[in-house]
């Protein structure tokens, strides 16, 4: 398998157009392609891996390609891999002493907010839901001691302050284990 170390996004309001940028982002560039989805209210969402290089060339086709259907773009070098792993793949922890959710206008915000929260604290990411019938919003969920979920949750709002719009974060102690499994459903 590739070194999956950076991740590109792309968010297109176009469905089309999203099509049509992801056949250029993949023939540009050596990088694999993660997902490539329909969403609510009628985005596109592209997300794919690889070296920092591939990806960079990639995103700037895809940028190229999306014109002004492209609403958000992001790259991230040395992304935390359990970030991959949680988007739209959900996993109810043994645990959960605390939860913490963060809550975006846009997909991007949820990803640079949970990478963000995952390298600032011991916490574990039970979820990263981007937009699919939720009005084209996303959240993260994640998870630790109530401190770390603390300390999590600032660090990821402070680091996607100036890509994206926060529409609200939370943090609960001992969260009922029907709450946590609500989530993820």
């Amino acid at each position: 398998m590739k070194e999956m170390d950076t991740i590109g996004f792309l968010e297109l309001t176009s469905i089309a157009k999203g099509i049509e940028a992801v056949d250029f982002m993949l023939k540009a560039a050596d990088s694999t392609l993660l997902m490539a989805k329909a969403s609510c209210p009628g985005k596109y969402y592209i997300m794919i891996c690889g070296q920092v290089g591939s990806v960079e060339r990639s995103i700037d086709i895809g940028v190229q390609i999306g014109g002004r259907y492209v609403v958000g773009e992001l790259l991230i070098p040395r992304v935390h891999p359990s970030v991959i792993k949680a988007i739209n793949m959900s996993e109810i922890p043994e645990t959960t002493k605390a939860i913490g959710v963060l809550e975006y206008y846009s997909a991007v915000g949820s990803i640079i907010a949970a990478d963000y929260a995952v390298k600032a604290a011991d916490v574990s990411l039970i979820a990263i839901q981007l937009g699919t019938g939720i009005a084209g919003k996303s959240f993260v969920v994640l998870t630790g001691d109530v401190g770390a979920v603390e300390a999590a949750v600032e660090a990821g709002a402070k680091g996607a302050k100036e890509k994206a719009m926060m529409i609200n974060k939370i943090v609960l102690p001992n969260p009922r284990k029907e709450l946590v499994e609500s989530l993820i459903q």
